[in-house]
């Protein structure tokens, strides 16, 4: 049923648990994780011209190390492991992902954040991933930065 997992990474403390869940399904279905970070384009195109380079190039090497983490965890697991960084907007890609990959199951991590701190950080990504994915979502609370 679940062949291919995917677990979007920010490379956040908070990733640590849904990669947990990730990998727990990945082990009893014999499934592959596929670790996906995304560059999130918004952040270096509100710069300044000439730091959008110095930008871009920093957040990349963020995204590699965070993939990198998942392949290392998910290697000690014995959970074969794809891993991919895509530049664009975090939940489009997520979701542009899984549909080219073939995707069965999506584990991502939400904060929970209402009010006052959900329209500070421009909504949610798990938000808009549980309302506009294809495949089923398995949502883990990470709770706070």
């Amino acid at each position: 049923m679940y062949d291919d997992i995917l677990v979007p990474t920010d490379g956040s403390a908070g990733t640590e648990e849904a990669l947990t869940h990730a990998l727990d399904v990945a082990k009893q279905r014999d499934a592959r994780v596929h670790a996906l970070s995304v560059v999130d384009r918004r952040v270096y195109l509100s710069a300044d011209r000439d730091q959008q380079d110095a930008i871009l190039e920093s957040l990349t090497a963020d995204a590699e190390e965070a993939t990198a983490a998942v392949r290392e965890r998910a290697t000690e697991a014995g959970v074969e492991t794809t891993t991919a960084v895509r530049d664009g907007v975090p939940h489009s890609e997520i979701l542009r992902y899984a549909d080219e990959e073939g995707v069965d199951l999506i584990v991502i991590g939400t904060h929970g954040r209402t009010g006052r701190d959900k329209l500070v950080n421009m909504g949610s990504v798990t938000e808009r991933v549980v309302a506009n994915a294809d495949q089923p979502v398995l949502v883990v609370h990470i709770g706070d930065d």
